[in-house]
Parts: structure tokens; C-alpha cells; sequence
């Protein structure tokens, strides 16, 4: 096997698209890196100094609970709270009363799924497509949806002419992945968002693994829903993100019932919040919201155009070196967005990535939560290398000679 290194062609355009401002200078800005060589921010990124600082204060100096309390720290911790609800909603260009605190992208859609409310003359009928995560797949089965499901184009891409033939007017809604947390092909939204549009069905977006590299505008997007989980934008687990239409949110019920959720209570019966307030029950998951805010400003203030060009950079020079393996098959398009799915012949990913790990370099081996498609595919699982802000040629470089292991071990 032949290690390719990165091209000066590469490395020239990445660092004319902004690229150069990222590379190996934020490594220290990440405890959980180190030396270690971590691949899998597909699954969770790691967490800047900045975000676990802003956590720390929280959860500790300035704790206090929300939306209850008259003394002081209650109201600053309020305050603090809802400010965190403005800068996701100025983030992704949405309004603040259109952002819904959840515990994450999965949590996001099971909402949407149990809440929408039947409509005359539809089904209850969801298009999905066969790049989609399991959570973008069994909440709809448990809510009683009728699920169609259009398949890809050869090279990995939700295929929308499929997709068109496919939609009637019976849809109420197609839900995409913006981003595949597989083969990280992206999704060509405006004409997907046109196509719910003709039938009369709404759009939900699964913004995952798009969120942390691509800049995202609901409105310019058209879609009506749009979720998102902190953990995959440098920020903490268990917070997560529901943008909805204003309009659809007021006609949906709530999903679970308890504190700060309700207007008034009887044991005769109940009367609701307003939305965003009728979808989070229970006191708030007050800290994570907080670092939540904290990895948003600090994903800003690198800029989305930059990362996503640092990591296209990394992504181009990992395929083409491991293109010049005869053992290895490449999944997704040539421009995914940063996340490469690969197997090699006569080895299971779950070696590749157990021997991977005795090298330092942590990659994802399986289905991904991605069992459809790799049916699909016609492959048990697959490795994955994802990259971030903390990502570098070394990386890369460690990566290749891992693969030169694998290949003397199973050679």
C-alpha cells in the first residue's frame, strides 16, 4: 500500500477558502484531543475549553433554577436561558419563539411525529429516504405513520427524482437528512423543499451533521422543521434543537405534560402554554443549554465557510489516498461533507477499527444507526473516518498508516 500525501494543489485551495486559520493552532483548544487522533466527531466532537468553562460557571457559581424563582440568580439564570433560545434562533435564522429546547435531534422528530395533527384528506403519510438515521426512521413507525421511502442515485444522494415521482398529494410530510451521517452526501434542499411544496406536504430537516459545517437559514431553506443536537456542534449531550414554523407549532398538542408547560391546572382540566414553552416539560436542561450558547459563539467565531473548507480539504485528500487502495471501496460522493465511509475486502470494520484504536486513531465502525442503508449497500457496516475543527494532515496521515496495519495483518 502507498500512503498519499496531501497534495499542494489540496492544501493551496483549502487555505485560499480560509482553511489555513484552522489548521492545528484550535488542537489546543480541545482538552479531549490531545495526541490522540480522534475521527469520529460524526458521532459526538469533542468539546472546547470555552464550553466546558461556560458549563462550569453554570452549573456551579451562577446555578440557580428558571422560570420559577423571584430572587435574583433564578432571574439572571432566566435571563441567561432565554438568551441562549435568541442565539440559536439568530443562528440559524429563525425566530425565538420558534426555538423548542429538547433533548436532541431525536427527541426532536419523535415530537413532530406524535404531535402533528391529523389532516383532512391526508394519511399521516411520511417520504423518507434510505440514507436516513434510525431516529429519522422509528419515530415515525411508532407514531403510526405510513412510511414510503425513495432510494439513492449511484453515487449516494437522496434521489429527488424518485422522490418526485413517487409524492401525491395523500404526503403530509417528506423528511430529509441534510447531511448523511454516512456517506455525507448533501441534500439538494430547494428543490426538495419545491417538491413538498407541489404536493402540499411539509418539510422536516434532520440537521445533524449539517448544523456544525454548513451555514443554515431556515427561512432561505423553506423548510417547516428543522432539528439538531448540541453534542455534534461542540457543545454538551442531552440539549438539542426544534425549529418549527410558528403557525404548525400553535396547531400541535403538546408532547408530554408537567411543569412550566401548562397555563392553568385543575383536576377538571388543563389549559397550555404558548409555544415554545407547550414542548418543554419538567425543569429545563439548564446547563447544557448554556454550553449550548457557548459552542455556538465559538463555531461563529470561525465562521462556518472556513470549517466547512477545512474539513472538505481533509475529506478530498483522505479519498483520494484511499482510492489508490485496491482493497478499499469508497461510499457517498466525491464532495461528502466531511465524513468518509469506506470497507476493505476480507475485513471486518470492526477490525479495521479495533486496530485502528491500537495505533491512537479513533474512527466509527458499523451500521451507523444506519441499518437500512447498509442493506441498501449490501454490507454488514462500514468504517467512518469524520472530521473537525480540531482535525489536521496528521490525522489523515495517522489514519493511512493504520490502514498499512490493517492491510499487513489481514494481507
Amino acid at each position: 500500500m502507498t500512503i498519499i500525501a496531501p497534495t499542494k494543489h489540496a492544501l493551496s485551495r483549502w487555505e485560499n477558502e480560509g482553511g489555513a486559520m484552522l489548521h492545528a493552532s484550535r488542537r489546543d483548544e480541545f482538552p479531549g484531543v490531545g495526541a490522540w487522533h480522534y475521527l469520529d466527531t460524526g458521532a459526538t466532537a469533542q468539546k472546547p475549553q470555552v464550553v466546558l468553562d461556560a458549563m462550569m460557571r453554570a452549573g456551579g457559581a451562577d446555578y440557580a433554577t428558571v422560570h420559577r424563582g423571584v430572587y435574583k440568580r433564578s432571574a439572571d439564570m432566566t435571563v441567561a436561558f432565554e438568551a441562549a433560545r435568541r442565539r440559536v434562533a439568530q443562528f440559524i435564522g429563525g425566530q425565538e419563539d420558534e426555538v423548542v429546547f429538547t433533548k436532541g435531534a431525536t427527541e426532536g422528530i419523535n415530537l413532530v411525529a406524535q404531535c402533528w395533527p391529523e389532516v383532512p384528506d391526508k394519511g399521516r403519510r411520511v417520504l423518507l429516504s434510505q440514507l436516513e438515521h434510525h431516529s429519522n426512521i422509528v419515530p415515525w413507525q411508532l407514531a403510526g405513520w405510513q412510511v414510503d421511502v425513495c432510494p439513492l442515485t449511484p453515487d449516494g444522494q437522496i434521489d429527488l427524482d424518485a422522490a418526485e415521482a413517487m409524492l401525491t398529494n395523500n404526503f403530509d410530510m417528506i423528511a430529509f437528512a441534510h447531511v448523511s451521517n454516512v456517506l455525507g452526501s448533501v441534500l439538494d434542499v430547494p428543490r426538495a423543499a419545491a417538491l413538498a411544496r407541489k404536493v402540499g406536504a411539509c418539510f422536516l430537516l434532520d440537521g445533524c451533521q449539517a448544523v456544525p459545517r454548513l451555514p443554515v437559514n431556515v427561512a432561505e431553506l423553506d423548510c417547516d422543521f428543522y432539528v439538531f443536537s448540541g453534542h455534534k456542534l461542540y457543545g454538551p449531550t442531552g440539549v438539542g434543537v426544534l425549529w418549527g414554523n410558528k403557525a404548525l407549532l400553535d396547531h400541535m398538542p403538546p408532547y408530554q405534560g408537567g411543569g412550566a408547560m401548562i397555563d392553568r391546572v385543575s383536576f377538571s382540566g388543563t389549559t397550555y402554554a404558548p409555544v415554545p414553552q407547550r414542548f418543554e416539560a419538567g425543569t429545563p436542561m439548564i446547563v447544557e443549554v448554556i454550553g449550548l450558547h457557548a459552542a455556538i459563539d465559538y463555531v461563529d467565531a470561525i465562521g462556518l465557510p472556513a470549517i466547512h473548507a477545512h474539513e472538505t480539504a481533509l475529506v478530498q485528500q483522505t479519498r483520494e489516498a484511499l482510492h489508490a487502495i485496491n482493497s478499499i471501496t469508497l461510499y457517498g460522493p466525491e464532495n461528502s461533507a466531511g465524513i468518509v465511509s469506506f470497507t476493505m475486502q476480507g475485513v471486518h470494520p470492526h477490525d479495521i477499527g479495533t486496530i485502528l484504536d491500537e495505533e491512537g486513531v479513533a474512527i466509527r465502525a458499523g451500521h451507523h444507526c444506519a441499518q437500512p442503508l447498509m442493506d441498501y449497500l449490501g454490507v454488514p457496516a462500514t468504517a467512518r473516518a469524520s472530521f473537525g475543527i480540531y482535525n489536521d494532515e496528521s490525522d489523515v496521515a495517522a489514519l493511512l498508516r493504520g490502514l498499512e496495519r490493517v492491510q499487513r495483518i489481514f494481507g
